[in-house]
């Protein structure tokens, strides 16, 4: 595995802001927010892309849906956006699964 900024910033090697953490879930602010509130939560464990997801991850998932959830409640979000990109071609700079999470603004579609 070539080196992943998200796996240094789950273990501490890399400093973030973070906004939520329990064993397999962290959420921590983009520091380049597209919105007034943009945090992207990831897994701890190293999952290159969602399709690369398996069946045995589907507890994992759950659980950052869950911290989602949980961090929209506790940013005062009631209406919000989630993006996963997959893959370079339709957006995805960092080699590790996470989910964007914006919000505290209008959402327009596409974005742009």
């Amino acid at each position: 595995m070539e080196k992943c900024i998200f796996c240094d910033i789950a273990s501490g090697k890399i400093n973030a802001k973070t906004a939520y953490e329990d064993d397999d879930v962290l959420a921590f602010h983009d520091l380049n927010p597209q919105a007034p509130t943009h945090i992207l939560v990831i897994p701890k464990k190293h999952i290159p892309s969602f399709s690369e997801t398996k069946p045995q991850d589907a507890e994992l998932l759950g659980k950052i849906q869950l911290a989602i959830v949980k961090i929209a409640k506790e940013q005062n979000l009631t209406d919000y956006r989630i993006v996963a990109n997959n893959g370079r071609l339709a957006g995805q700079s960092v080699g590790h699964l996470h989910f964007h999470l914006l919000g505290g603004r209008r959402m327009m579609w596409p974005p742009g």
